[in-house]
């Protein structure tokens, strides 16, 4: 099972940022199409970006598209649902006929070109008020996606919205990802880029938030970022060796018939132990990913 900490992204028209993303440790890397590719440069990036994923790589591929609303959004799915390709992401979603018109264009492009079904995985990013609005409808559509992406750039010039460094002006809406998420039986979100770079206690900050609140990964701009998200967004060994206590001590206890105890100090239940399986399972996917 794949890892999804973090998603460095690059502008698909530099094939040297492009070469430098794929090499670090990121869990996925995403090739821009959209707001990093000049409109006048975005047809011809769609072949380069199909390229550079079909060369051998250590890290998921995505790419992300222009939104399906844009004269562009039709052009690029068609062009990079392709081999080597293991994702698309979808910006400024924001109805459940989008996602299920992206679903069927997928669908047939796999069917077509010989590719595994469902094997190209869908993110859609909720970045605008109509988007949230639908939020729950769209995790609830019953298409591929797996997982959703929250984007604060553009959501918070939509609702005029000041972007913060507290971002204490996202938590309803960051919430509500979870949530909507939750309740679809989907997995835990993504959070969106963090946009000062010299502002490393700001960004670390940032993503101790959204550890908090349920997100499970954060899209990322720079290098520097990938490092960061990777390891706060892991269990510590600490904590996992704490886990494995908490496992083993509590089926102890279930052969004996009880289903709480104390352990250090600490009173565990059903609750706490299956938070600490999971825990445990993430750590063991982090260190299959090696």
């Amino acid at each position: 099972m794949s890892v999804y900490r973090s998603f460095l992204f690059a502008p698909g028209n530099h094939p040297r940022r492009v070469e430098k993303a794929m090499s670090l440790d990121a869990d996925a890397t995403i090739l821009d199409l959209e707001d990093a590719c000049p409109i006048a440069e975005k047809k011809a990036t769609r072949a380069v970006v199909v390229a550079a994923y079909q060369k051998p790589k250590t890290c998921l591929g995505y790419v992300r598209v222009n939104a399906m609303s844009t004269e562009f959004g039709y052009g690029d799915i068609v062009a990079v649902v392709q081999k080597g390709i293991d994702g698309i992401i979808l910006p400024k979603l924001e109805s459940v006929d989008e996602i299920r018109a992206a679903e069927w264009m997928i669908v047939n492009l796999e069917r077509e070109r010989g590719l595994k079904p469902g094997g190209i995985d869908v993110i859609p990013i909720i970045e605008t008020a109509k988007g949230l609005a639908n939020i729950r409808a769209i995790c609830a559509a019953g298409t591929r996606v797996k997982r959703i992406a929250f984007g604060a750039g553009d959501f918070t010039l939509d609702l005029n919205i000041t972007w913060t460094r507290s971002e204490a002006e996202l938590l309803p809406y960051r919430s509500e990802c979870v949530l909507a998420s939750r309740a679809a039986g989907i997995e835990p979100p993504i959070d969106t880029v963090w946009v000062d770079l010299k502002d490393g206690e700001g960004f670390r900050n940032s993503v101790a938030a959204i550890k908090g609140l349920g997100f499970q990964g954060k899209m990322c701009i720079y290098p520097d970022q990938v490092p960061v998200v990777n390891e706060m967004l892991a269990p510590t060994a600490a904590e996992t060796a704490w886990c494995r206590r908490v496992v083993e001590a509590f089926k102890d206890a279930e052969k004996a018939g009880s289903a709480s105890i104390q352990l250090d100090g600490k009173f565990i239940d059903y609750p706490i132990v299956y938070r600490a399986e999971r825990v445990i399972a993430m750590a063991e996917r982090i260190a299959a990913k090696g």
